[in-house]
């Protein structure tokens, strides 16, 4: 008798298991053919990278690197146009995030983005761009500035992630998993109806005070988060994000390279006191704008982010591309 109820418990389990799979399998291709790739693909050391070029060839450059789960969606929902109007903008997926590939043994650390950043610098010819870091995005852009200051004329960041110790956000919970095995267990069965049944308040803290806007589902690619790979990546992003912010300051402030950070005062995900004001104490040099909103200025408020671009772009005196 045990033995039937445990053959019948393991049938149970296998079916409930597959079940989530299989639901997984099809929200995956749902999305995909929603959201499919709207750039082109070079390759880096990671793979297959995908990214939007556009604007004048000629014009200065400009680099945009989203932030923790993002995709260079994030960026699409009328930035990018507005500043290839006289910019030549080149909006990448970071490795593992939209359909850029990447290894699980690839590293996660804001370093090893950087890395990879300045591999796709190299691989496209761009010259001295202004780089542009939406949170994560803002961490993984300074140290693009210290890893190589000479190939960068400067940061513009928006809601950025620069400093360690404020707790993550609890609508980041479910990605504080601490092995690939589980990542990826988790991301094929759970990851998916979670993310569906905590979207209010995911969004909330993501976008609040601020609504997501109609075009942010699929103009914005957020819903190619709900995707296996994506959760695989985003969590192990998540639990490297910290790693070698600590004794940045004093190596950013010797930097010459102008810095401008643009910050939401009603941030939900990062403390604008902590990751901006602190910030400026640390560099005296830095240009700190404060404006009304959330976290996700990109997608909410473009114009404001374009407009703030370019004010950063006309502070500078030296040329943003030779």
């Amino acid at each position: 008798m045990s033995t039937t109820l445990l053959l019948a418990a393991l049938t149970i389990l296998l079916l409930v298991l597959g079940g989530l799979v299989l639901n997984s399998f099809l929200w995956k291709h749902r999305v995909e053919a929603l959201v499919p790739p709207r750039g082109v693909f070079t390759r880096i050391s990671t793979g297959r990278l995908h990214y939007v070029v556009k604007g004048p060839a000629e014009a200065p450059q400009v680099l945009l690197i989203h932030g923790l789960g993002g995709q260079l969606g994030n960026f699409d929902c009328g930035l990018i146009d507005d500043l290839a109007r006289d910019h030549r903008v080149i909006a990448p997926d970071r490795p593992g995030m939209g359909y850029s590939d990447r290894r699980s043994s690839a590293g996660s650390t804001p370093a090893d983005h950087a890395r990879y950043m300045l591999e796709l610098i190299e691989d496209l010819g761009l010259k001295r761009p202004l780089v542009i870091g939406h949170s994560l995005g803002g961490a993984i852009a300074q140290e693009i500035a210290l890893q190589a200051p000479k190939r960068i004329c400067g940061l513009a960041l928006i809601s950025p992630l620069t400093q360690p110790g404020q707790p993550p956000s609890p609508a980041f919970s479910n990605l504080a998993l601490h092995s690939d095995i589980g990542r990826w267990i988790v991301g094929w069965t759970l990851a998916v109806p979670t993310s569906l049944r905590r979207t209010p308040q995911i969004l909330d803290a993501v976008y609040g005070p601020e609504a997501m806007p109609e075009n942010a589902p699929i103009q914005g690619g957020a819903m190619l988060g709900l995707r296996p790979a994506h959760f695989v990546f985003t969590s192990k992003d998540f639990s490297a994000s910290t790693k070698g912010l600590s004794g940045r300051a004093g190596r950013l402030a010797e930097l010459a390279l102008p810095q401008h950070v643009l910050f939401g005062r009603d941030d939900r995900i990062l403390d604008p006191s902590l990751h901006g004001h602190q910030l400026a104490t640390q560099l005296p040099d830095l240009h700190l704008r404060l404006v009304p909103g959330g976290h996700m200025l990109p997608v909410t408020q473009p114009q404001l982010c374009a407009d703030f671009i370019r004010e950063a772009l006309a502070r500078m005196n030296g040329p943003v591309a030779d």
